[in-house]
């Protein structure tokens, strides 16, 4: 399916997304859900520090879909790994976390993914 703009809105009230990626290793569709940020005008995904089954799909497969409350997006996946870009993004998502520790851990060792929407 292509972008609407219900898919867009639905993007921008839902925090809380599910995702299906493929297996690395499995070739396997893996459905998890997880959690969606908004920051530098774009759309992310990451998670508290640590490695993630999702991220090493990711990677070996950059396409997914995203579920969106009946809408299934196929989407792509940005793993983003330069320093600066890493640092500019989580320093708008991470200080709007209570719970989420340091800065520095979550550049340290949280995966970070832009998501792609077909336009």
């Amino acid at each position: 399916m292509t972008v609407t703009d219900e898919a867009r809105q639905a993007l921008e009230r839902q925090q809380t997304v599910e995702i299906t990626t493929i297996g690395r290793r499995s070739g396997r569709p893996r459905r998890i859900e997880t959690w969606r940020y908004r920051a530098d005008g774009r759309f992310w995904l990451t998670g508290s520090p640590g490695s993630r089954d999702w991220y090493a799909n990711m990677l070996a497969h950059p396409e997914f879909t995203l579920h969106l409350h009946g809408l299934d997006l196929r989407v792509r996946g940005r793993a983003v790994t330069d320093p600066d870009e890493r640092a500019r993004v989580f320093g708008e998502i991470v200080p709007t976390l209570d719970w989420a520790g340091s800065l520095e851990s979550w550049l340290a060792g949280s995966p970070l993914v832009e998501i792609t929407l077909d336009s």
